[in-house]
């Protein structure tokens, strides 16, 4: 269906539709245009560059339209929620931030001191000694 369409069945508007896919909130185009479509022929019923929405598509905009009501958040507020959740640079940073200020308890010095011991096992170095040097 157009994006009128949807918009319409799900309540909002065509332009809110366009920023929710800008922002990455709905599933991905499965099907790339044609080379015939790129040719000046179209398929009946679909226009070159439009998307089309398919309930997949309704289901996944549904379902954020549900979190950001319930959770009082913008779809850019979910759009990097999502961001935290795939990249683990952005992550870790977050973490971070969530420790220094108080918001996520540091980790607890045993567990920090197995990392390190873990570290140095893979290594190939025991606490305390120093690497062996490689001849050159």
């Amino acid at each position: 269906m157009r994006i009128a369409e949807a918009a319409r069945r799900l309540g909002t508007s065509p332009r809110m539709l366009r920023y929710r896919d800008l922002l990455g909130l709905l599933p991905p185009v499965r099907e790339p245009p044609s080379a015939r479509q790129h040719a000046g022929r179209r398929s009946p019923g679909r226009a070159p560059g439009h998307r089309q929405f398919g309930e997949d598509d309704l289901a996944a905009v549904s379902l954020a339209l549900g979190i950001e009501q319930r959770y009082d958040v913008s779809p850019a507020a979910l759009a990097f929620g999502l961001r935290v959740l795939t990249e683990p640079g952005v992550r870790a940073e977050v973490a971070d931030l969530g420790r220094r200020i108080g918001r996520i308890r540091p980790l607890p010095a045993r567990a920090l001191e197995f990392e390190k011991e873990r570290a140095l096992r893979l290594l190939g170095l025991t606490p305390g000694r120093q690497p062996a040097r490689r001849p050159q």
